[in-house]
């Protein structure tokens, strides 16, 4: 059943927003974002911060094992290369938070496609198995070189907005300051910052989506060796989805870089690439829509289960962190047993019933 009413023309097929529908929608959501900045305490806008950082490393992962069909348990490490390229950046070199952003996510790209070739006749766990290799070469070489990972393991990430002889006479986003009437504090101004990067990696993963590399992506995953006989080049479909998704990784890397102002190695570990597989799971595989609500789901869920683990029996006898563990794989089983797409097949319910209402079908 469809989703949306029937449309005619190819324009109306291709277009973003086709009914007045997506634009309130749109509007009620600049609206609300807007806002959060304002209205939210110090400890959600945290959360919010976090939330914008993830959407953009799930729409990376997204583009790589929801387009593309690649699985990848190595995410993680293009994170830390994005991550530790900013604060070498900026602290090197002092250059300005935006351009290390975009140099850490080329560098991520040109590691993510050279790790591609050596994955290409590869597929399923297999797959899985050679980017979790690459995340320990990875962690192991940043602990090995501290000109790279900082003296002690720890790197410090300045923010610079301009360019300067010397740190002392370049603005630091860090402080706190006056735009006209407004006075915004250093993660409010961060918290605008990362919505920017954030809807650009969102819009250009939706373009990428209807584009031709998108559908070649998609191909491949779903067959790629019928693909292949349609004129598909598998090839360059899965380097496309390696670089890609590579370079908004190495993006979220330093975008969390920047919100921590320290970073060490031990912040990239495995957990963290099976965080952001089951931020796609929750949202739903295979659209960005997917990848921008899991990612806001996953984060606001585990500050809200932080606050009821303690407060549940049984749960409350386990250590912190492990309660939020099982609290929310319990969420997950529970949201697929129900839908397997997902938030994003539960959104796709809510879109049929009023679709066809005052039908039940």
């Amino acid at each position: 059943m469809p989703t949306r009413p029937l449309v005619t023309r190819y324009q109306d097929d291709l277009a973003l927003f086709p009914d007045a529908w997506h634009k309130l929608g749109i509007a009620l959501g600049v609206a609300l974002v807007l806002a959060f900045p304002f209205a939210a305490s110090a400890s959600w806008l945290t959360v919010g911060n976090q939330a914008l950082i993830a959407i953009v490393g799930a729409v990376g992962l997204m583009i790589l094992t929801g387009f593309a069909g690649q699985i990848s348990l190595g995410h993680a490490a293009f994170l830390a290369i994005g991550g530790f390229s900013t604060a070498l950046l900026g602290e090197r070199y002092q250059l300005p938070f935006w351009l290390c952003l975009p140099i850490a996510g080329a560098i991520a790209t040109v590691i993510g496609i050279t790790a591609g070739l050596f994955a290409l006749r590869l597929r399923g766990l297999y797959l899985a198995i050679v980017t979790l290799g690459l995340l320990y070469l990875v962690a192991h070489t940043l602990e090995s070189y501290q000109s790279l990972s900082g003296v002690g393991g720890q790197k410090y990430t300045p923010m610079y907005v301009t360019f300067g002889q010397s740190p002392a006479d370049m603005r630091d986003v860090y402080e706190k300051m006056a735009y006209g009437p407004l006075i915004l504090d250093w993660d409010q101004k961060l918290y605008f910052i990362f919505l920017v990067v954030a809807l650009v990696a969102a819009f250009c993963a939706k373009n990428l989506l209807r584009s031709n590399a998108g559908r070649a992506m998609m191909a491949v995953r779903d067959h790629d060796l019928a693909a292949a006989t349609l004129g598909v080049n598998p090839v360059r479909a899965k380097l496309i989805a390696f670089g890609t998704s590579s370079f908004f990784a190495g993006v979220a890397g330093g975008m969390f870089a920047l919100q921590q102002k320290t970073i060490t190695v031990d912040y990239f570990g495995l957990q963290v690439s099976i965080e952001y597989v089951a931020m796609i799971v929750l949202g739903g595989i295979g659209s960005v829509w997917g990848a921008v609500a899991g990612a806001i789901a996953f984060v606001t869920l585990g500050k809200l289960m932080q606050t009821i683990g303690p407060k549940l029996p049984y749960i409350a006898k386990l250590p912190t962190g492990l309660q939020t563990a099982v609290l929310f794989s319990l969420l997950v089983i529970g949201v697929l047993l129900v839908e397997p797409l997902g938030l994003f097949g539960i959104w796709l319910r809510i879109k049929r019933y009023f679709v066809a209402w005052p039908f039940r079908y």
